[in-house]
């Protein structure tokens, strides 16, 4: 993985807290693209979206990385370093 990014050790498994977003689910709403949290395994839209949960629940919890919920994408972001991950294949 790419060492830019501070925060690597705070990743845990986590179970994805829904199969969509969860706060556009909720409301009723739509998204564009998934992202989860690795800290909690919240599921929120990505910044595309109109809402930007997934953004909205780092603002609000302070956990830094996220990670593509969307198939066929292997990448993570730290919203703390900004910076992407791509993992070692």
């Amino acid at each position: 993985m790419n060492n830019s990014c501070l925060h690597l050790d705070q990743i845990r498994e986590v179970t994805p807290s829904a199969q969509g977003c969860e706060d556009c689910l909720r409301t009723g709403d739509q998204w564009v693209h998934l992202r989860i949290c690795l800290h909690c395994g919240h599921v929120g839209c990505c910044d595309s979206s109109k809402n930007k949960h997934a953004t909205k629940h780092f603002h609000a919890t302070e956990h830094p990385l996220i990670q593509s919920f969307e198939p066929g994408e292997n990448w993570l972001w730290c919203y703390v370093d900004q910076v992407m991950i791509q993992p070692a294949t």
